[in-house]
């Protein structure tokens, strides 16, 4: 199975809290199809991008979100895991880390440029930054976190944020 990126829109500068998050369709680890919009009114959404599946700081990212997976479930809230990895890496990473959420592939980086999620360190303009985004119901961006290199503060930023959603 190869993943394919069905549609993502055009890129806007700076995404901020309070902004619109940008609309996205692709397919999951699993092949199926994943629309950012089918979550408003229903889910937040933590859409973390991370470098490369099976590297020691990705991997403690990810299984780190896999930990707490029933705690941010709690909040009504999806987990969506993006990287460029192909599907088949991503397959074998939900495996083997037994993830209970949603990886996509970004092979195209049509969705990390959306997001503004290309380059590491702002070194290397093909890889993926490490970067995650709280989006409510209503689509909006909540929280905003670039960690490149203090990993763990993703999921502090993510928990926090989550609970000021809270009604």
């Amino acid at each position: 199975m190869r993943f394919r990126t069905i549609k993502a829109y055009a890129p806007r500068m700076s995404i901020r809290v309070g902004d619109s998050a940008p609309l996205f369709e692709t397919q999951d680890s699993h092949g199926r199809d994943v629309r950012l919009a089918d979550f408003h009114g229903k889910s937040n959404v933590v859409l973390f991008f991370y470098p490369k599946s099976f590297t020691p700081g990705c991997t403690a990212e990810v299984c780190a979100f896999r930990d707490a997976y029933s705690e941010l479930q709690a909040h009504d809230t999806v987990l969506l895991g993006v990287s460029r990895d192909p599907a088949d890496v991503q397959q074998r990473f939900v495996q083997d880390f037994q993830l209970p959420f949603s990886l996509l592939s970004d092979f195209d980086q049509r969705i990390s440029k959306a997001y503004e999620a290309t380059g590491l360190l702002g070194l290397l303009l093909s890889t993926t930054k490490r970067i995650t985004f709280v989006i409510d119901k209503g689509g909006i961006v909540r929280g905003v976190f670039r960690h490149e290199l203090n990993i763990g503060r993703h999921l502090i930023e993510v928990r926090r944020t989550l609970k000021t959603l809270q009604p």
